[in-house]
């Protein structure tokens, strides 16, 4: 056992934080939370426990790591091009011919490990991150999250209809894939990086190509992650390349891929009606991505009634329509949009309140990844150690010194991050 003492917070609950000023998180061999105390000699009393290393970070803080569920890896070289354009005109510009040169294995290498590098510098310890239609350079980017210590999912994109020629893999390429990283996590008794099935988005796929996940989800338990209701015009384009189906969200439901196994859906601007009911009875994850939102001039997803809704939402930094791999900006913009939201309604639609949007980023986003994001017994030790004493915090309570970070704060003042309860170093780029 190992106890690690600072300021403690984090959010069991999304309606506020729990702090222990001064407190200890006691942690398990196997890097799993065991008890979160204010007097570690008592506990060890109470428990009989033998001696517990203690390692003190003095006035620091120390919160729960961030969780980013949707994040496009190749799209990292791109940050801050395109964004005068909306979605499908930027995917046709941009973003299609900067994904064509992820088969070039030499190109993959520089610009994944400068995205793995920056996930560990932001404090995201896990993400589900889209790659590109390429095997042997998804393998890579993979192998580099493991490398580095990170958790989180990799998906092979599958696109085999309204893409460029060299941007296109077939059914059967995808299903080889998926069958072969299966075998590779059982051979490496892998959990923490793991392959997760990532149809582009409708548009983007046959229905052969859809049907062939939905087998390869109902057959594997494998989870599932793709975009829904970003954009107006993909909603349209939708509705004629599915018209069998009643909404968006139903064409995926239809083979088998919104919340048969684990789902993630992307943005849901304009998810409602029929739509919402779907995400709510199916158990799909709302990824709630603003600041991309905001750049392709998408829409403002309705994050506060899926939350009175019952709809698990997270946060994602959506690189590279969202500008920054930073889930501190990310938390900003949920609650400043969520804020012009509630001025728009007069009032009528509640926003986002700081323990709210840090619940998004840790414990929401982090239950996709089973018991991560908070400091409750049995949950992953995912923990970032923050000094924010530049602040000249003298005056500030704990509640205070949060705010200030999340808001003013950026990865210079995270000293230490743990995945799991191990400290990583910082990984070589």
């Amino acid at each position: 056992m190992r106890a690690y003492r600072a300021n403690i917070l984090f959010t069991p609950t999304p309606d506020a934080f729990s702090i222990v000023e001064r407190g200890y998180v006691i942690v398990n061999s196997e890097g799993l939370v065991e008890a979160v105390t204010d007097c570690v000699d008592r506990y060890q009393t109470e428990h009989n426990m033998p001696q517990i290393e203690v390692t003190d970070y003095g006035d620091r803080l120390l919160i729960p790591a961030f969780n980013d569920l949707h994040i496009h890896a190749p799209q990292y070289r791109n940050l801050g091009l395109g964004l005068d354009e909306e979605l499908l005109p930027w995917l046709n510009k941009y973003t299609f011919p900067e994904e064509a040169k992820f088969a070039d294995s030499g190109y993959a290498e520089r610009i994944y490990r400068r995205f793995v590098h920056e996930l560990w510098m932001q404090g995201t310890m896990r993400s589900c991150a889209f790659a590109t239609i390429h095997p042997e350079t998804t393998k890579r980017l993979m192998q580099l999250f493991r490398e580095a210590g990170l958790g989180g999912y990799v998906g092979l994109v599958g696109m085999d209809r309204n893409s460029p020629d060299n941007l296109r893999n077939t059914p059967k390429e995808v299903e080889t894939f998926h069958l072969e990283q299966l075998e590779e996590c059982l051979s490496l008794h892998s959990d923490r990086v793991r392959t997760i099935l990532t149809p582009r988005f409708i548009p983007s796929c046959t229905p052969e190509m859809l049907r062939v996940y939905g087998r390869l989800a109902g057959e594997h338990n494998l989870p599932v992650q793709s975009h829904l209701s970003e954009n107006r015009s993909e909603i349209e384009w939708v509705k004629e390349l599915e018209p069998l189906s009643t909404c968006y969200a139903d064409a995926y439901r239809r083979y088998g891929l919104l919340g048969q196994t684990p789902t993630l859906m992307a943005h849901c601007c304009y998810s409602a009606g029929e739509e919402m009911q779907m995400l709510k009875e199916n158990k799909v994850t709302v990824v709630h991505c603003p600041t991309s939102n905001t750049n392709l001039a998408s829409g403002i997803a309705p994050v506060a009634t899926f939350l009175k809704e019952g709809i698990n939402v997270g946060l994602g930094t959506d690189v590279s329509a969202g500008h920054y791999m930073s889930m501190l900006r990310v938390m900003q913009y949920a609650i400043q949009v969520s804020k012009l939201h509630y001025a728009r309604s007069e009032g009528q639609i509640p926003f986002l309140s700081l323990s709210e949007a840090f619940y998004l980023a840790t414990k929401a986003g982090g239950s996709f990844f089973g018991k991560v994001g908070s400091f409750e017994k049995g949950y992953a030790f995912d923990a970032l150690v923050i000094d924010d004493s530049y602040l000249n915090y003298d005056h500030y309570t704990l509640a205070d010194r949060i705010q200030r970070f999340v808001y003013v704060g950026d990865d210079r003042d995270i000293r230490i991050r743990f995945c799991q309860g191990q400290a990583l170093t910082e990984p070589i780029l």
